[in-house]
C-alpha cells in the first residue's frame, strides 16, 4: 500500500510539472493551455485505466467553482457596467440561440430525437473564459471587448447547466411541463444571484475583521466562501456557479485586507484546478473511441463556430452598440472549454442511451475549437485592427509580482546585532539601484526618508535588482549572522 501511494503522489507531482511546463508551449503557439493539459491525459490513459465519470464530475465542479470564483475576483464592476446588459443578452439569448442552431444539426448528424439533439447543443453552449485570455494573454484589446467576453463568460455556465439538466429531466419524465421549467429558471437565477450577494458581502465583513495568525490563511478562508457559496445555492436547488461568480465579484469589487494575497492564491489555485481536471477528462476519453466519431466531430465543430455563434452573438447584439468588427472577433473568441466536458459526464451519469456518443462528440468539439480558434483569435485580432501598437503593460508592483522584471522586493527583519540597526538611512550609504521602499514599526508604516533611523525590531522592505541580491544582504551581516530574508508576497 505504501508503495502505491509512493507511486501515485510521484505521478501527481510528475502531472503538475508536466501541465505548469506545458503553459509555455501554449503560449508560445497560441494555443489554450487546456488542450495540452487533455493530450497528456489522453498519452496517459495508455498506460492508466481510468473510466470514473462521477469522480471526473466532481473534481470538474469544484475546479469549476474555484475558476469562477478566481473570475468574479478579477471582473472590475467599473467595467462590466457599461456592458452588463449585452453580456447578459449573449449569457441567455445567445445561449439558447447556439442551443438550438446546433441541436437542429446534431438531429441530422448524430440521428438522435429532438430532446437529446437540444440536449448536445446544450451542453456545447456556453464559452471558456480561462481558455480565450490564455491566448489573448497581454494583447491590448479593446477593454469593452474583452470585459464583454469575460462577463458572458462567467454569466453563460448557469444557463448551459440548467438547460443541460432540464432537458435530461424532459427525457427521463417527458410529461414534464414547460412552465415549470420556466419557473425552475427564474428560480434558479434569482436565489443564485441572492446567496452569491448575501455571503459575498459576509465573507468582506468576516475577512476584513478577523485577526489571523498567519496573511496565508486568509486566501484559504476566502476559497473557503467560495465553496460554501456553491454548497448553500445547491441546498436551496438554485444556481451554485452563478453564486459563485457573483460572491467572487462582491469580494473583488470591496475593500477587502490582503486584497492582492488573496488574488494571487486564486490565480494560482485555479491553474492548478485546470490542470487536474482537464488531465483527468484527458484519461475518461479513449482516443480510440474519437476515430469513429471523427467526421460528426469535426461537422458538428465547424458549424457551432460558423454558424451556430455568430449568428448567436449578432443576435443577441443586434440593439448594443458594436460594429461588425467587434461582433466577429466576440463570435470567433467563444472556445469552448470545461463546462461543455463537465456537462457532457451528465448524460453518462443519468445513464441515458447515447451518454457515450455525446461524450466523445462534445470531447471532440472542444478540442478542435480550441486548436483552431485558439490559434487564430489572436491574429483576427490583429488583422481586424482591435488590438493596440503595443501590448498592456502591468504596473510595477504586478511586474515584480510575476518575476517579469529584473528587480524583486525583499523584507529583511532587523536585530540588534545588525551593522544597520540604530544608523540613519543617509549614513548607510545605499547604492543607487538598491531602494528602501518601508519600515513596518509597532504595526505602523514608516516612509523612509534619509533621516529615518532603523531601529532594532524594524522590518525593512527593500527593492533591488537581482544580480545584486548578495550585495543587498551584505548590508544587513553582521559577524553574528544573517537577517532573515524572504521573498515579499506583493500585496
Amino acid at each position: 500500500m505504501t508503495h502505491l501511494a509512493d507511486q501515485t503522489i510521484l505521478l501527481m507531482a510528475a502531472l503538475l510539472l508536466v501541465g505548469v511546463l506545458s503553459t509555455k508551449f501554449s503560449t508560445r503557439f497560441g494555443m489554450p493551455a487546456l488542450v495540452l493539459f487533455i493530450a497528456v491525459g489522453m498519452v496517459l490513459s495508455h498506460f492508466i485505466y481510468f473510466n470514473n465519470a462521477a469522480l471526473t464530475q466532481i473534481a470538474g465542479i469544484f475546479a469549476l467553482v474555484i475558476i469562477l470564483f478566481e473570475g468574479g475576483m478579477q471582473t472590475s464592476m467599473k467595467d462590466i457596467r457599461p456592458i452588463l446588459r449585452p453580456a447578459l443578452s449573449l449569457a441567455t439569448l445567445g445561449v439558447l440561440l447556439t442551443t438550438a442552431i446546433v441541436g437542429g444539426f446534431a438531429k441530422l448528424i448524430l440521428d438522435v430525437s429532438w430532446t437529446e439533439s437540444l440536449l448536445f447543443g446544450a451542453i456545447v453552449g456556453s464559452t471558456d473564459a480561462a481558455a480565450v485570455f490564455s491566448v489573448l494573454g497581454g494583447k491590448n484589446i479593446d477593454k469593452r471587448l474583452t470585459s464583454t467576453l469575460e462577463a458572458e463568460s462567467g454569466s453563460n455556465d448557469p444557463m448551459a447547466v440548467f438547460l443541460t439538466v432540464s432537458l435530461i429531466e424532459w427525457i427521463q419524465h417527458p410529461d414534464t411541463a414547460i412552465w415549470s421549467l420556466v419557473l425552475s429558471f427564474i428560480w434558479e437565477m434569482g436565489i443564485g444571484l441572492l446567496v452569491g450577494l448575501v455571503i459575498g458581502k459576509l465573507a468582506v465583513y468576516l475577512i476584513n475583521r478577523i485577526n489571523l495568525d498567519s496573511t496565508g490563511l486568509y486566501p484559504v478562508l476566502a476559497i473557503g466562501f467560495a465553496v460554501l457559496t456553491y454548497g448553500a445555492a445547491a441546498m436551496f436547488h438554485s444556481s451554485g456557479l452563478l453564486a459563485v461568480y457573483v460572491m467572487g465579484l462582491t469580494l473583488g469589487n470591496s475593500e477587502l485586507v490582503y486584497h492582492r494575497t488573496i488574488m494571487n492564491f486564486n490565480h494560482g489555485f485555479a491553474w492548478m484546478m485546470q490542470i487536474v481536471m482537464f488531465i483527468l477528462l484527458g484519461l475518461l476519453v479513449f482516443p480510440q473511441e474519437l476515430a469513429n466519431i471523427a467526421w460528426q466531430g469535426i461537422l458538428l465543430s465547424v458549424i457551432l463556430m460558423v454558424v451556430a455563434r455568430p449568428v448567436g452573438v449578432f443576435i443577441s447584439l443586434h440593439f448594443a452598440k458594436y460594429s461588425i468588427r467587434e461582433k466577429t472577433l466576440i463570435s470567433w473568441a467563444g472556445l469552448r472549454g470545461a463546462v461543455p466536458i463537465v456537462l457532457a459526464t451528465y448524460p453518462l451519469l443519468a445513464g441515458l442511451e447515447n451518454g457515450g456518443l455525446f461524450f466523445n462528440v462534445v470531447f471532440f468539439v472542444v478540442l478542435t475549437s480550441a486548436v483552431i480558434q485558439g490559434t487564430s483569435i489572436s491574429p483576427l485580432a490583429s488583422r481586424l485592427k482591435l488590438v493596440g501598437d503595443g501590448d498592456s503593460q502591468p504596473s510595477l508592483m504586478e511586474l515584480v509580482a510575476l518575476g517579469k522584471t529584473d528587480s524583486e522586493f525583499t523584507h529583511i527583519s532587523i536585530e540588534h546585532h545588525m551593522p544597520v540597526a540604530g544608523m540613519r538611512i543617509s549614513e548607510i550609504g545605499l547604492p543607487d539601484d538598491i531602494l528602501f521602499t518601508a519600515i513596518i514599526r509597532d504595526k505602523s508604516i514608516i516612509t523612509p526618508h534619509g533621516s529615518t533611523v532603523i531601529e532594532p525590531g524594524d522590518t525593512v522592505y527593500v527593492l533591488s535588482p537581482k544580480n545584486k541580491r548578495d550585495e543587498m544582504k551584505s548590508i544587513f551581516r553582521s559577524g553574528k549572522g544573517k537577517a532573515a530574508e524572504t521573498n515579499l508576497p506583493i500585496d
